[in-house]
């Protein structure tokens, strides 16, 4: 019997919008596009979901610094937490109260710029030394609707202490991480956990399982799919996978890591700044995510969208700073993401072996869409993988509902 594991209750900073702060299509006088000599000018209010204080603090030290650079625009930064975010983008494109700028999930972006709330920046902004699938997730129909703001990538992390207690490699294959998990499994940790969220962020560290059988995001009633779901049924029911994991989010995942509860776990490339400076003695480290057929990771990283009919021009005059090289610089070593720019990415790890592993794995990366529809596909994969870790459902009968609800949307 486990005893009760460490609750970690993450704490989230609000940052409080000021006054006029909201843009829309009917964006009130204040909030004016232009100031003097045609100068873009005016509040931006930037909606953003990051629940880690560094994330937060981050963005705001940008905004603060661009702010006091200048008179003519005013930035402004309002959490909403990543299960709401967007349902409140979709009520506020119904009531037409929307911010000027937002960062958002890259699986998200063709959705709502298919919504028509996503100004067009083909032209009006050069991602022309940009990696080419970060560039394709803002784009729909040929056109630009935002900004790739960085990228990241999952891959194992272990404890390496743990590993050695318990006399083991650093697994490679599936049933390697099976064998490792259920030997560093204890009264007080569990061998192996990720995020399992029945929301985007879960279906994000899924993902991986299946497309490492060789099978796609829309093949989920498949071998390989099956495969996927019936290993992490595996996982759970050998003891070394706590269920409680349903419930953690990727930051949950990592404070129980930290905190001596979890030998190994997949997370991404955004943890590492927190994990250097929360717990600078742990004994860690991190290698691919074990594979069945092919080596496979997941393509994550967060988009900027300018709102349509918002303060667009100087929405665009703040990406062009945020983006500029020692300032997205910043950004992306604060955060733990790799520059979506290929020309900042190019030389921004030299000499960290740790953060090399990531984007070593940038090559097997997989990108969850782009297409419209692939937050409705991402709810069904999600579900299907929570009623098989909680025991509601085999994995062959989860998968033949989530296909059911993917043919139906793609067109099957």
């Amino acid at each position: 019997m486990k005893k009760g594991l460490l609750k970690i209750l993450a704490a989230t900073m609000s940052v409080a919008m000021l006054a006029g702060g909201c843009g829309s299509a009917g964006n009130s006088a204040s909030n004016g596009a232009t100031g003097e000599g045609g100068e873009a000018a005016g509040n931006v209010t930037i909606w953003y979901y990051w629940e880690t204080e560094g994330h937060q603090a981050a963005l705001n030290h940008i905004i603060e610094e661009f702010n006091n650079q200048q008179d003519d625009i005013t930035v402004e930064a309002k959490y909403v937490p990543f299960a709401d975010f967007k349902k409140q983008l979709s009520v506020g494109a119904s009531a037409g109260e929307l911010p000027d700028l937002v960062i958002l999930d890259n699986p998200d972006h063709a959705s709502y710029a298919a919504m028509g709330i996503f100004a067009d920046l083909t032209g009006r902004f050069d991602v022309s030394s940009y990696y080419e699938g970060p560039v394709n997730s803002c784009t729909l129909d040929g056109k630009l609707y935002g900004v790739p703001f960085g990228s990241n990538d999952l891959v194992l992390f272990y404890n390496e202490d743990m590993l050695e207690a318990a006399g083991c490699e650093v697994p490679t294959t599936w049933d390697e991480l099976l064998d490792v998990a259920k030997a560093t499994t204890t009264d007080n940790v569990y061998g192996f956990a990720h995020c399992a969220l029945q929301n985007e962020e879960g279906t994000f560290n899924f993902l991986p399982w299946v497309w490492s059988t060789g099978a796609t995001s829309y093949e989920i009633d498949s071998e390989g799919g099956i495969k996927a779901l019936e290993f992490e049924k595996e996982l759970v029911e050998s003891g070394a996978f706590p269920k409680e994991a349903i419930n953690w989010t990727q930051g949950d995942t990592m404070n129980q890591f930290i905190s001596g509860n979890l030998a190994m776990m997949i997370n991404g490339t955004w943890q590492i700044p927190t994990m250097r400076e929360e717990v600078p003695d742990l004994n860690w480290n991190v290698a691919p995510i074990p594979q069945d057929a092919e080596q496979a990771s997941g393509l994550g990283g967060e988009n900027y969208a300018v709102i349509a009919g918002g303060n667009e021009e100087a929405a665009i005059e703040f990406l062009q700073y945020a983006t500029s090289g020692e300032t997205c610089l910043y950004m992306m070593n604060t955060m733990g993401y790799i520059s979506a720019d290929s020309k900042i990415a190019e030389t921004q790890f030299e000499g960290d072996d740790v953060y090399q592993v990531f984007v070593d794995e940038m090559k097997y990366a997989h990108a969850r869409g782009p297409l419209p529809e692939w937050p409705d596909i991402s709810d069904a994969i999600s579900l299907a993988f929570n009623k098989v870790l909680i025991g509601d459902a085999e994995p062959a009968d989860a998968a033949k509902e989530a296909q059911a609800t993917i043919d139906s949307i793609i067109g099957k």
